[in-house]
């Protein structure tokens, strides 16, 4: 199946406002078949210290019924054309794990697909967004941690805390892109990697047995900090083979991104499931 898995909206803040309807019209020329809307949902009052970057980064909580009805609209505007699903793209909240629990005891009857990922850590001035900006994470990471290598251990200790968070969730659930710590690879202390290996590879046995897939996110290879998909290859087909959901997801911030890294994906991937 041609499915884009992780895309967003008009709804969301640090995006386009071109209207959701011509990302489905730009998906279904480009011969998908099935397509995610995983829109950022709200984030708790005062998370990061930094208001005008909290802002940017999720809806408010009044705009989530009006999404959810805007998506639902379009799945019948699109019936028989293309097969729309709603979904959102929940964050790991280190210490107010009940916040994003309790959107999905809300929603969770409205909900086809659920991305959690792990956009924060704990660093200078409380909670700290890893992707922000190269300059953010060395003054609120990297100072804080010390070494790369404490700062990308601290990142899989919240991956994996995601995944035992959302184990026996009432929804499809993925894990979002996994390797979301290397955004700013080349601008940065380099990983080692032996160490994201070690850890990815003893994550394996805990998405089997939570029953969580995982987002074949393609976003990276945009980037020129990172120019490589957050999912590596031999993870994914190792997760494949122990029978872990792994869905293409695009990323897609702006109409124009919808289906990006398609081709890598179907080449190396696709084609060996």
């Amino acid at each position: 199946m041609k499915w884009d898995g992780h895309t967003h909206s008009h709804f969301c803040r640090h995006g386009s406002d071109i209207d959701l309807k011509h990302y489905l019209q730009k998906a279904e020329a480009l011969g998908f078949s099935r397509y995610t809307v995983s829109e950022h949902p709200p984030l708790p009052e005062g998370w990061l210290k930094d208001t005008s970057l909290m802002q940017s980064l999720a809806m408010n909580a009044e705009e989530l019924p009006a999404y959810i009805a805007c998506v639902d609209r379009l799945k019948s505007e699109f019936d028989g054309r293309l097969e729309v699903t709603t979904g959102l793209e929940l964050d790991y909240l280190y210490g107010d794990e009940t916040f994003t629990e309790r959107i999905v005891s809300d929603w969770h009857g409205k909900l086809d697909d659920v991305i959690l990922s792990v956009h924060y850590l704990p660093g200078r001035r409380g909670m700290r967004c890893i992707d922000y900006t190269p300059a953010d994470f060395r003054q609120g990471l990297l100072a804080y941690y010390g070494t790369m290598e404490k700062v990308v251990n601290e990142y899989y200790d919240h991956v994996e805390l995601a995944i035992d968070s959302a184990a026996g969730w009432p929804v499809r659930t993925r894990l979002g892109h996994v390797n979301l710590i290397e955004k700013f690879r080349l601008l940065l202390p380099g990983i080692d990697a032996r160490q994201s290996e070690e850890r990815l590879r003893n994550m394996i046995p805990k998405l089997a047995a939570a029953g969580i897939g995982i987002d074949v996110n393609t976003a990276g290879m945009r980037k020129s900090t990172c120019l490589k998909p957050y999912a590596p290859e031999w993870f994914v087909r190792e997760c494949l083979s122990r029978g872990i959901a792994c869905v293409f997801g695009s990323d897609a911030h702006r109409p124009e991104d919808i289906g990006s890294g398609w081709d890598w994906y179907a080449a190396t991937i696709a084609e060996k499931e």
